[in-house]
């Protein structure tokens, strides 16, 4: 079968490699044809679980309470307060300039925001004529007074210090989007049950995500809008930000799309530079670069057919197959050049037996990578599973046109003058020196991976998971800015929500009663108003707004507390809140009730934003105590409090990606196991091979535990991939050791061949990945940088360990 597989190679593969070039450049002509489709996605979807129990809730909610999307722009008065004239001058002029553009529903700001309490107007002419800070009727003291202690308006609108106040940018609806979210939604569940689905499924799908982009579109033109309003009103007093999700999901947009050109344009001028002090010959600069960029294009074309979005998880694709592909490349050329120069064999021939000699180890080696990146279809996260979808497409890619597009480009453009190499040239003083202290220094090797492995666990038992949003970009970039001041000043970033449950039903007097009064059509909606239920609102309002990493808590008690405060300070009896409930007009009751209070469902919602910023915040922690107290508390029932929102789902998401890799890391290694026993028939073998990479992935963990640095959603994924790209160093190395010893039968000697031949090619991989990675340093996505450095150190580490660790332990064992 091999030599049948062998003639096939040199026959037709060999033979007409120019003919196979055009093949292949008519197969990339073909993949890129879908490069139109090719998308990127930075939705707050591909952050969540989609199983999540949780999410079903949250969608549910969402439906219930429904509000619009919005945009927040901020205007921070350097030198005066908000309050002078000329500021809130320049308020309205903002606001009325905003409200004027397309796509915005409404601007609320603190020049058109409803005041009652300094209006000398009685409240029953308030409810029909809400006045605000401009209104003739209106105390300007008092109103300054009622907007910086309102239990609505205080860190919301307005800052403590009065400096900075906050403008709600209301989008208009999009009712076809999100009429077709719902059906996405609901076909995907019965999909899952019944396959009959599909079609439907993946037709609504696609309509979905045609009116999503185009959704998208107009936001980033109204985004752009705003934007030239903030440059053009930002002046030496008055510093402008702008925030929301609509904003945060435009700009990750533009992150991950500069993430792929920077990424991609960083790494190809890294590989050509190290090409050129590696080979100092321009076939095996030019060849390798070609390969990487044809696998790159052709994965791209590949995805754009299969509509796999690029996601901010999977933006460093493009560097991770050109850093992988080179390092495959290295190994092939380094083999054959050493092959052609020993005379034996002409080019054909010496590329025929090249490919014979390392299409094993390659495979294998490939493989170990696919295992690494397959572990992450174990997660539950879409982006996750299609970043691990990618890179094993991706990796069998490159595989296969490292083993015909680069054959080819050495049949077709090599020679006897740029292959040789001459004699002086086959030691580096790097490897050469490893080998030596590998020989030498037994105990010194032992002692120092041991403090390594000390370190490790210590790092491990300090390590966390956390995800804190803000902390994810930049301290320069605008989404960093923006959330930080509303963080700040404003009452905080992070959605979350508690839902109150009631349990109790009308009794039948109290309905009598309420029917005499309001009349049999109105009195089932509104004596729902009872004591009971607002002072259990209250309550719960009270105990999250005395939480220190909580900030602005809004509920309907909110709502009642400035009626009280109209009401000379005395709390509303149920009679009173169902007659003012129903006099309230419809515009009052869809700011003040609808986004707070579910009669239908007999439930209320409360309303918080977290302190992301907050250093000593740890989300799970803030999640259980909330559920802890509120579950156990005398007051309430377990049964009645539910909690939803972002921060629930974004944790959930975090938790069950640790789990799903602590998981995954462990089959990752069981599998490469089972390849190394294959490979090599040895358990000895096996156990030597794992070792090292095991230490390396172990111990950029325990390291981010002793920074303090939490596991997130890209770093979480750090030891898994560390172990399926750092094995493969292992392999190439045992693979030639066991080679090179059946001819000099010396474990020593063997070191020192092995250091001087396959070493070399390790070294210049590893220095190639080491560095690669460094390249995702010019992320705006901190946990990308993250990643990028992390992995770069593990690939350090796991370099030194495979040229002393690994054949020390050969030397020590003699398991060949």
């Amino acid at each position: 079968m091999k030599k049948k597989i062998s003639h096939i190679y040199e026959e037709y593969i060999l033979r007409y490699s120019a003919f196979i070039l055009a093949f292949l450049v008519f197969v990339l002509i073909m993949a890129l044809s879908n490069i139109g489709n090719f998308k990127l996605d930075a939705s707050a979807d591909t952050l969540i679980l989609e199983d999540d129990k949780d999410l079903k809730l949250f969608r549910e909610v969402t439906a219930r309470y429904k509000t619009n999307d919005f945009l927040v722009l901020t205007v921070t008065d350097k030198d005066k307060d908000i309050f002078s004239r000329d500021t809130l001058d320049y308020i309205n002029t903002l606001t009325e300039k905003i409200t004027e553009l397309d796509n915005v529903k409404s601007v609320t700001s603190i020049v058109n925001i409803p005041l009652v309490t300094s209006s000398k107007k009685p409240l029953t002419e308030l409810i029909n004529d809400v006045p605000n800070i401009f209104s003739d009727d209106i105390n300007f003291e008092e109103a300054r007074n009622e907007i910086l202690t309102s239990p609505i308006y205080k860190d919301l609108v307005i800052s403590n210090d009065a400096k900075t106040t906050a403008m709600q940018i209301l989008l208009e609806d999009n009712k076809n989007l999100e009429q077709m979210r719902i059906k996405r939604n609901d076909l995907s569940d019965k999909y899952k049950i019944n396959p009959d689905y599909e079609k439907e499924y993946f037709t609504t799908k696609r309509t979905y995500d045609e009116l999503y982009e185009s959704h998208n579109n107009q936001i980033g033109h109204l985004i752009e809008q705003i934007r030239v309003i903030q440059k053009n009103y930002t002046t030496q007093r008055y510093e402008i930000r702008l925030g929301g999700i609509p904003m945060i999901t435009d700009d990750m947009i533009t992150f991950i799309r500069n993430d792929l050109i920077n990424f991609g344009i960083g790494v190809l001028i890294f590989i050509i530079s190290t090409l050129m002090i590696i080979f100092r010959k321009a076939i095996w600069v030019i060849a390798p670069v070609l390969n990487c960029i044809y696998s790159v294009l052709l994965m791209i074309g590949l995805l754009g057919f299969l509509d796999w979005k690029v996601t901010v998880i999977s933006s460093n694709f493009i560097s991770l197959m050109l850093i992988l592909t080179l390092s495959m490349n290295i190994h092939i050329i380094v083999r054959y050049r050493q092959i052609y120069s020993a005379l034996e064999y002409n080019k054909k021939q010496s590329v025929l037996v090249t490919a014979q000699k390392m299409v094993w180890p390659c495979l294998y080696t490939a493989l170990t990578t696919i295992v690494a990146f397959a572990s992450l279809i174990m997660s539950d996260i879409k982006p996750v599973i299609d970043f691990g979808y990618m890179m094993v497409l991706g990796l069998t890619t490159l595989f296969i046109t490292s083993f015909i597009l680069l054959p080819c480009l050495i049949m077709l453009y090599s020679n006897k003058n740029n292959s040789v190499i001459s004699s002086n040239k086959t030691k580096l003083l790097f490897t050469d020196y490893l080998a030596k202290i590998t020989i030498n220094s037994k105990k010194s090797i032992y002692l120092a991976f041991s403090v390594l492995t000390v370190i490790t666990i210590y790092g491990l038992n300090e390590l966390k998971v956390e995800n804190s949003f803000i902390n994810y970009f930049r301290a320069d970039t605008e989404i960093y800015k923006g959330m930080q001041l509303i963080d700040n000043e404003l009452g905080g970033t992070t959605p979350m929500e508690v839902i109150i449950k009631f349990k109790e039903t009308y009794s039948e007097n109290e309905d009598d009663e309420f029917s005499d009064l309001l009349g049999e059509e109105d009195s089932m909606e509104s004596n729902w108003f009872t004591t009971d239920k607002i002072n259990k609102i209250k309550y719960v309002h009270d105990y999250l707004d005395n939480n220190k990493y909580i900030g602005k808590v809004l509920s309907f008690a909110s709502s009642v507390r400035v009626a009280e405060i109209v009401n000379d300070n005395k709390e509303l009896n149920s009679l009173e809140m169902s007659l003012l409930y129903k006099k309230l007009p419809d515009e009052v009751k869809d700011i003040t009730v609808t986004p707070y209070l579910s009669i239908d469902e007999n439930e209320a919602r409360i309303s918080m934003r977290v302190l992301d910023s907050n250093k000593d915040l740890r989300r799970l922690k803030l999640i259980n105590d909330i559920k802890d107290d509120l579950s156990n508390d005398q007051y309430l029932q377990s049964e009645e409090i539910t909690l939803t929102g972002i921060l629930l789902l974004y944790n959930n998401m975090l938790q069950s990606l640790f789990d799903s890799q602590i998981k995954s890391l462990g089959f990752v290694m069981f599998i490469i196991a089972l390849m190394f026993l294959v490979l090599f028939k040895s358990i000895p073998l096996m156990i030597i091979g794992i070792i090292p990479n095991l230490i390396s992935a172990l111990f950029v963990l325990g390291i981010m535990g002793i920074l303090n640095l939490p596991l997130d959603m890209m770093t979480i994924t750090v030891a898994a991939i560390t172990v399926g790209i750092a094995v493969d160093n292992s392999i190439h190395y045992i693979y030639r050791f066991k080679e090179e010893l059946k001819k000099y039968n010396d474990y020593s000697k063997t070191v020192l061949i092995c250091h001087s031949t396959i070493g070399n090619a390790i070294f210049f991989t590893g220095i190639t990945v080491i560095f690669g990675f460094s390249i995702l340093i010019l992320s705006n996505f901190i946990p990308t940088i993250i990643f990028g450095v992390l992995t770069g150190l593990a690939m350090f580490v796991a370099l030194i360990a495979v040229l002393t660790l690994l054949p020390r332990l050969l030397i020590t064992f003699k398991p060949v």
